[in-house]
């Protein structure tokens, strides 16, 4: 394949030792050959303030920019209290305006996460599909990938060491460049 579909991934934690991090860095390494991987860090968008949506903060900007100009997005999130954490939440806020600019808008989007507890983000996941829909965003709706026990899953320098995670990860990637295939 001559060029290349190109998605953009993000985590929604800004914690250097996430295991979501770790996932979307698993993600890079496992990236089919009809993709290009390219990944945005959530650190130093500042919390939304609809009186600056006009004008927003650089990194802002710079996220917008980079979803508008991707084929499709990976999205890796955690759950804190049974829904999506604050910082994804509020970069996809903070990105999505002012109303009628959202670069999500007809987006093909693949999420997934891990997480300690033994749903593996399941909650989080649903929530973000339900903002994904407001957004008129597609996400792909199968394989789905929650990765429970997470602490048991990547190794000592956060390699995922989970054959089967790893191979759901590639089927998940795969699916992803069939689906912005179909879409465009």
């Amino acid at each position: 394949m001559a060029d290349k579909l190109t998605i953009l991934g993000f985590a929604g934690s800004l914690r250097k030792g996430s295991f979501n991090r770790m996932l979307l860095r698993a993600a890079s390494e496992l990236v089919p050959e009809q993709l290009q991987l390219d990944t945005f860090d959530l650190e130093g968008i500042p919390p939304f303030n609809q009186d600056f949506e006009n004008d927003p903060h650089p990194t802002v900007k710079a996220f917008k920019e980079k979803v508008k100009a991707a084929d499709g997005l990976l999205i890796v999130t955690p759950e804190y209290n049974y829904s999506v954490p604050g910082v994804l939440k509020n970069a996809i806020d903070a990105a999505s305006r002012p109303y009628g600019t959202s670069p999500f808008e007809g987006k093909p989007v693949a999420i997934m996460g891990a997480s300690i507890g033994m749903l593996g983000t399941a909650r989080a996941q649903y929530h973000l599909r339900q903002t994904m829909v407001f957004l008129n965003a597609f996400p792909l709706n199968r394989p789905e990938i929650m990765v429970p026990f997470a602490e048991k899953k990547f190794d000592e320098k956060g390699r995922l060491a989970d054959e089967a995670t790893r191979e759901k990860i590639k089927e998940l990637l795969a699916a992803l460049a069939r689906w912005v295939q179909k879409l465009k």
